[in-house]
């Protein structure tokens, strides 16, 4: 099968890139360079001419504060690039793996993890353009998994785990609010999914949306101490805090940890632990580092 990857110099689709080394399918990787997703032409043509079976879309508009003010970019991004690939992949009998995100619950909704059933309602730009993507799958009425994640990280790229690597090394003390509750969600492990589910070609007949972080629950403050922990840096004295201490432009969740049910029992591939996968990751860029 010929699998072509959008976004592929980003979080997951430089992990996608490890995951399918050794594929027996035709991986093809894609960033803005190579085909821009938001010409509806362009990506027609790409499907079409390399006769693609699967889309794993990767690509994304993630800056959620920036979001709120550059509504438009967010808006062709998620959602009108999205349909892009949703329109091209029908024509060609395909299936499109597309990946979402836990801010189409938008702001509190109880302690409950989120089963892929539950009502959304976004309550920022960001969220907002990544239910429109969604939608815009839904409506374009190809064969297509929507993975909604969250908290996502990975030695690639900026993300929170390097971020929190960096400051705990620098800053005698440091304050991380305690008040938002979801589970942190390793890149590499949702890549290796993704693959696996390619390779099984479980992707047949499980069309629908699914729910993947990795297991266990825990605040930015939690994630925090379990990062600085891992690396050694236990000489930063970590604080919990308010978010309105962190004033920003977007409610965040305050509680999206994400129901992982369905995911397991539809294809039955194991979910690691967060700490075991936080643990590997920061494992791997310190053996880089050396």
């Amino acid at each position: 099968m010929n699998i072509l990857v959008t976004g592929a110099n980003g979080q997951l689709g430089n992990c996608i890139r490890y995951a399918a080394e050794g594929s027996k399918d035709n991986y093809i990787f894609t960033d803005v360079a190579e085909l821009d997703i938001t010409d509806a032409a362009a990506v027609a043509a790409m499907v079409k001419d390399s006769d693609v079976n699967v889309i794993v879309n990767c690509a994304a508009y993630t800056n959620v504060d920036k979001a709120e003010t550059d509504a438009d970019f967010a808006e062709k991004l998620n959602s009108t690039a999205v349909a892009n690939l949703a329109n091209a992949i029908k024509a060609n009998n395909g299936v499109l793996i597309h990946v979402s995100t836990d801010y189409v619950f938008g702001g509190s909704q109880g302690n409950t993890p989120r089963t892929e059933t539950e009502p959304v309602y976004p309550t920022g730009v960001y969220g907002l353009t990544k239910l429109h993507g969604e939608q815009a799958v839904a409506d374009s009425g190809c064969r297509a998994l929507i993975f909604r994640t969250a908290w996502l990280y990975s030695e690639f790229g900026k993300n929170f785990v390097k971020t929190m690597l960096n400051l705990t090394t620098a800053k005698p003390e440091l304050k991380v609010v305690f008040d938002q509750v979801g589970t942190p969600t390793y890149a590499q492990d949702l890549a290796d999914a993704i693959v696996n589910i390619i390779i099984g070609r479980k992707f047949e007949g499980n069309e629908g949306i699914y729910h993947y972080s990795n297991e266990g629950v825990c605040s930015w403050f939690d994630f925090t101490k379990a990062i600085a922990e891992i690396a050694g840096n236990r000489d930063c004295n970590i604080q919990p805090c308010h978010s309105a201490e962190f004033p920003s432009p977007v409610v965040r969740p305050s509680y999206s940890v994400l129901d992982k049910t369905k995911f397991k029992s539809t294809f039955g591939l194991p979910v690691p632990y967060w700490t075991d996968s936080l643990r590997k990751c920061i494992n791997n860029l310190k053996s880089h580092e050396a």
